[in-house]
């Protein structure tokens, strides 16, 4: 083979091999072309799945009225649409998602345990919808974070408190934390505390909380408005008002009492009693 066959055979194969690094990368860019509009477009089959999910929720009579199910059905089917969205880029680029399947399954036990907290609040999610520690709705006490429900997903509990401002709770702190749930109640009992000076007429301030309740048609007569004495205190003497009223109408209750029974304190005389420091007189007789 003389010296210019050998050239031509040489550039021959490298124009073949340019060939086919062009074809790849374009069958490449194909495939992220592909696989960039599929993933676009689950992301948009998500939102409208989780949507559907949620209107249909919203009409079928066992769940029209329950906005925290549907709230958690439309998390569950964005979700499953984005895995099996997924799962069709991974076969796009040419991954086998049985492999893949494969091997997530022989490694389950790792996956879980380095999925466990994400794993954990999907389970107490299932575990808020059966036993219904709190709706979608309702102003709860979680974690120390109060607010009103907003939102029920599949990992978190979304609240606004009365600041407006936006709270996300962990699912799992919502079932295995103490929460308090001020609205799946119909009543609520209220404590005011007032105090008064020693010299004043204690009888007096009585008088006035009593006064106070039979004043306010909104608290309830069963159980009935109880005013007592609850503490001797070093500067002056408790006196309590316990009441109850209507879950709607607390608040307003709570505040109208405060102000009603400070104006009938003053107006009687009594004044509230501040702390007060003795300071002992020196012992003249000691000696410096």
């Amino acid at each position: 083979m003389t010296l210019t066959d050998r050239l031509q055979q040489t550039l021959d194969s490298k124009a073949y091999a340019l060939t086919r690094a062009s074809e790849a990368a374009g069958d490449l860019a194909i495939n992220l072309l592909e696989a960039a509009a599929i993933f676009a477009v689950t992301l948009w089959a998500a939102r409208l799945a989780a949507r559907l999910v949620r209107r249909g929720m919203s009409r079928l009579p066992q769940t029209r009225d329950d906005a925290t199910l549907q709230s958690f059905g439309g998390s569950l089917a964005r979700y499953a649409v984005i895995i099996f969205g997924l799962m069709a880029v991974l076969h796009r680029l040419g991954v086998e998602t049985t492999s893949v399947i494969t091997v997530l399954g022989a490694a389950s036990l790792a996956v879980g345990l380095a999925l466990q907290g994400a794993l954990s609040n999907v389970a107490a999610g299932v575990m808020i919808l059966i036993f219904r520690p709190y709706r979608v709705g309702d102003y709860v006490t979680i974690a120390g974070k109060s607010g009103t429900v907003t939102k029920l997903d599949l990992f978190n509990t979304e609240l606004s408190d009365v600041d407006g401002l936006k709270i996300v709770a962990p699912n799992a702190k919502g079932f295995s934390d103490v929460v308090v749930n001020y609205t799946d109640i119909s009543k609520r009992r209220m404590e005011l505390n007032f105090q008064v000076r020693y010299e004043d007429d204690l009888q007096a301030a009585l008088d006035v909380l009593e006064t106070a309740c039979a004043q306010e048609p909104r608290l309830l007569c069963d159980p009935a408005p109880w005013v007592n004495v609850t503490e001797l205190g070093p500067s002056g003497i408790t006196v309590t008002l316990r009441a109850w009223t209507a879950l709607d109408v607390y608040w307003d209750v709570r505040f109208g009492l405060l102000k009603s029974v400070r104006l009938a304190l003053n107006a009687r005389g009594l004044r509230h009693a501040y702390p007060t420091q003795i300071n002992a007189e020196p012992n003249r007789d000691k000696p410096l």
